[in-house]
C-alpha cells in the first residue's frame, strides 16, 4: 500500500511539473505569444538556433533581397562566439531574443537547471546585443513547471508559433518546407525556422523562393514584435484558441480543407451528403436528400478580424480557389451543389447563393452554436438569423471558375438530380 502511495505521489507530481505546463502551455499556448491579429496581411518569420557562420549569413542575405525582417532566437554561445552576425541582424533592422544557453528538452532537464536557463540566456544574448532580452523560446517550445517559472524570473515572455516550417525533419526538402509554409501561412501567423542545425539545410536553399511567394500574396514580413496584436494568450482569449483547435480536428476527421489548400482563405471546403430535405430551388428543381454535395464552413478568426466588408471584397477571389477546388480534387468532382448553414447567408447571397430557411428545430440548434461562437470571438450584438445558402455547381462555376476543356461533365451530374438515400 505504501508503495502504492508513493507511485500516486510521483504521478501527480509528474502531472504538475510536466503535463499540465505541457497541456496549458505548450499546447494551448495559455500566457505565450503565438500570433497576432489577422486584421492586416502581416506575418512573422522567426529562426532558431543561431547563429552559424556558415548559413546565417545566407539567411541574412535572403531577407536583406527582399527588404523583409525577422527575429532571431540565438543560443548564447554562439551569440558570444560570433557577434558579428548578431550586429548585423539588428543593423539590419531583425530582432534578436534569447533560446537557450544550453539547447536540450526542458523535459531531460533537471527542474533547477531549466529554472535557470532562460535567465542565463536572456543575461548572455541581451550582453551580446546591448539590449535587454523581451522574449524568449526554449528549445522544442518544450515547458515544464521550472521553465515557466524561470521566465517568470527572467521577466521574458514565451514565444511559440502558429506554423511550423518542419525544416527540420529528416524527410523534409526544401520544395516542401516552402510547400508547407505556403499553405499554412495567414495572417498573423508566426513561423517557425531554423537558420542553423539540421533545419537550415532545406531554409536555406527554400526561402529565397518563399519570401519571394509571401510577399507576391500580399503579406509584410516584420519582426514579431512589430506584429499587429501579438500579445500573450489569456483567459479571455483562450475559447478562442479552444474552438480554433476544435476546427481543426472536425476538419481533419470530417477531409474538410482549406480552399486553395491554403490557410488564409476564407472558406473550408468537404464532401458531404446534403442532408436536408423538402429544398427546391428558386426555379423550381428539387434538391434530393443524399445527394453529393460541397459544404463550405467559414474561416471565423479571418472573418472576425477583417469585417463583412473587407470579407466581401476577398470572399470573391477565394471563391475561384474554390472553384479550382471543385474541378481539380477527386472529391468534389462529384459534388452537384455547392452550399453552407450559417449566420452570414446575405454575405453569400451577393455571391449568387440563394437563401433558404432552415428547419426550425436545427435553426434552433445552430442559432445556439451561433450565441457560442460569439462569446468565444466577442462580437457584439445579437446573432443574425442561421440560414441555408445554396448554389447549383453549374452556375458556381460559370461565376467563378476557369473553363476546363472536356474536364468538367465528368464526374458531375446535372439536374435533375437522382435521390440518393
Amino acid at each position: 500500500m505504501r508503495r502504492r502511495g508513493w507511485l500516486g505521489l510521483g504521478a501527480l507530481a509528474l502531472l504538475g511539473y510536466v503535463g499540465l505546463p505541457s497541456l496549458v502551455v505548450q499546447r494551448l499556448n495559455l500566457g505565450l505569444i503565438r500570433e497576432g491579429r489577422q486584421g492586416k496581411k502581416a506575418l512573422a518569420l522567426t529562426f532558431d538556433d543561431g547563429p552559424n557562420p556558415t548559413t546565417t549569413p545566407a539567411v541574412l542575405d535572403a531577407l536583406r533581397g527582399a527588404g523583409a525582417r525577422a527575429t532571431f532566437f540565438v543560443i548564447a554561445s554562439q551569440a558570444e562566439a560570433h557577434p558579428e552576425l548578431v550586429a548585423r541582424m539588428i543593423a539590419e533592422g531583425h530582432e534578436v531574443e534569447p533560446h537557450a544557453a544550453r539547447h536540450i528538452h526542458a523535459w531531460l532537464r533537471t527542474p533547477w537547471g531549466a529554472f535557470l536557463d532562460p535567465g542565463r540566456a536572456a543575461r548572455r544574448v541581451g550582453a551580446v546585443t546591448g539590449r535587454p532580452a523581451r522574449l524568449h523560446r526554449p528549445p522544442h517550445g518544450a515547458y515544464t513547471l521550472a521553465t515557466i517559472l524561470g521566465q517568470r524570473a527572467a521577466g521574458v515572455t514565451g514565444a511559440h508559433w502558429t506554423v511550423e516550417g518542419r525544416d527540420w525533419h529528416p524527410q523534409s526538402t526544401p520544395e516542401s518546407v516552402r510547400a508547407r509554409v505556403n499553405a499554412l501561412a495567414h495572417p498573423g501567423a508566426v513561423v517557425v525556422l531554423h537558420d542553423a542545425g539540421p533545419g537550415a539545410r532545406n531554409t536555406v536553399p527554400a526561402l529565397p523562393g518563399l519570401l519571394a511567394d509571401l510577399q507576391g500574396r500580399g503579406y509584410a514580413l516584420v519582426p514579431l514584435g512589430e506584429l499587429d496584436g501579438a500579445a500573450p494568450l489569456t483567459l479571455r482569449s483562450l475559447p478562442r484558441r479552444l474552438l480554433g483547435g476544435l476546427d481543426g480536428l472536425v476538419d481533419r476527421l470530417g477531409g474538410v480543407q482549406p480552399g486553395g489548400g491554403r490557410a488564409d482563405n476564407l472558406f473550408r471546403v468537404g464532401r458531404v451528403r446534403f442532408a436536408l430535405e423538402g429544398v427546391r430551388l428558386a426555379d423550381g428543381t428539387p434538391l434530393p436528400r443524399g445527394i453529393p454535395a460541397a459544404e463550405l464552413h467559414l474561416n471565423s478568426p479571418l472573418l472576425v478580424d477583417i469585417g463583412l466588408r473587407r470579407a466581401f471584397r476577398l470572399a470573391q477571389g477565394d471563391f475561384r480557389d474554390l472553384a479550382r477546388d471543385l474541378q481539380n480534387r477527386p472529391e468534389l468532382k462529384g459534388a452537384q451543389v455547392v452550399f453552407g448553414i450559417s449566420p452570414f447567408a446575405p454575405l453569400l447571397a451577393l455571391l449568387g447563393f440563394e437563401t433558404h430557411e432552415l428547419p426550425p428545430a436545427a435553426a434552433r440548434r445552430l442559432r445556439l452554436w451561433s450565441r457560442v461562437l460569439r462569446r468565444a470571438y466577442r462580437t457584439e450584438g445579437a446573432p443574425p438569423e442561421t440560414r441555408l445558402s445554396v448554389v447549383p455547381r453549374e452556375a458556381f462555376l460559370e461565376r467563378f471558375g476557369e473553363p476546363v476543356s472536356g474536364q468538367e461533365s465528368a464526374g458531375s451530374e446535372k439536374r435533375p438530380w437522382p435521390t440518393h438515400h
